[in-house]
């Protein structure tokens, strides 16, 4: 029996739609990983892009557990003398929750080439409204809600 590899070619790419509401951030970003790396496909090769289109909605209703809220902050330098800029994650959610969301899947994807190309495949909004109907997108639950 011989090792099956995906060609980049032959790789179909479809397009799916989460629901983030009421899901912790972390969850939401390991499902959203794999769905652009591809390992939820049974042709899934570690050195091809075999991923899909994500289209997360309701970005700003998802959840940080425990008191991540108050405590956990958002680093990154600029590069100048003194530029180590600092924002928490409540003043990031209430004013920029679709970054969040790009930051935590980001962390998770590969920090190659390849893992930049699956990442332009993600896209986040806020509302529930997207503009990608065109693409037939279809819905995916991902586990780990809070009720």
């Amino acid at each position: 029996m011989k090792t099956f590899m995906a060609k980049p070619l032959e790789v179909e790419r479809k397009w799916y739609v989460i629901d983030a509401a009421g899901l912790p951030l972390g969850r939401l970003a390991t499902a959203v990983a794999d769905i652009l790396t591809g390992k939820n496909k049974t042709i899934y090769t570690p050195h091809v892009d075999t991923g899909d289109f994500v289209i997360v909605l309701n970005s700003d209703k998802i959840v940080l557990t425990g008191k991540k809220l108050e405590k956990k902050k958002l680093i990154w330098h600029t590069g100048y003398i003194g530029g180590l800029k600092q924002v928490g994650y409540d003043k990031l959610m209430a004013e920029n929750s679709p970054k969040a969301v790009e930051k935590a899947v980001k962390g998770m994807l590969p920090k190659t080439s390849l893992g930049r190309k699956q990442f332009t495949r993600l896209h986040v909004y806020k509302g529930a409204e997207h503009n990608h109907e065109a693409q037939k997108p279809e819905l995916i639950v991902v586990k780990g809600a809070r009720v």
